[in-house]
């Protein structure tokens, strides 16, 4: 995985940094997907986590790699929303009823909608977030805000 990462960025970064001649002003935006995960602890598996972490981390380096290009880049960092990956924890919990449940440990008390995380992808992609570069956007219900507390009796 390391390896790959390294060439993602050694061979992309020079492509990344050409625009298009018929643009008056160079100016792009690269939007990666990352995740909660890679921005905090406990948030998926350790290869998940680790994986969506270089995202971000690779994010922030070519930020500097594009630098005076007009090209941005960003990274969208999602957390619980029903995708395929997600789908089978999604069913069970409408067969057990227990769907209201999904999310219950970020703020907002809910896992998000496709269309929550889209809005965030149409805002960085946009002449809107001119000056937005090199960050991983949590999108995330504010999970990564605090550290999850579930009210009740403590385990003993």
């Amino acid at each position: 995985m390391e390896d790959s990462i390294h060439l993602a960025a050694k061979y992309s970064a020079p492509a990344m940094a050409v625009t298009s001649t018929a643009k008056k002003h160079q100016s792009g935006s690269i939007i990666c997907t990352a995740s909660v995960a890679g921005l905090r602890s406990n948030a998926g598996p350790s290869d998940y986590s680790a994986s969506k972490s270089s995202v971000i981390s690779l994010v922030q380096t070519i930020a500097f790699q594009l630098a005076r290009t007009g090209v941005r880049i960003n990274a969208i960092c999602p957390g619980l929303i029903e995708t395929g990956m997600t789908a089978s924890l999604y069913d069970a919990a409408r067969a057990r009823g227990v769907q209201n449940k999904i999310g219950q440990i970020n703020p907002l008390g809910r896992g998000a909608h496709a269309d929550e995380v889209a809005r965030v992808a149409l805002f960085l992609g946009s002449d809107e977030s001119s000056y937005v570069n090199g960050q991983a956007w949590a999108v995330d219900g504010g999970l990564s805000a605090g550290h999850p507390f579930i009210p009740g009796t403590p385990i003993k």
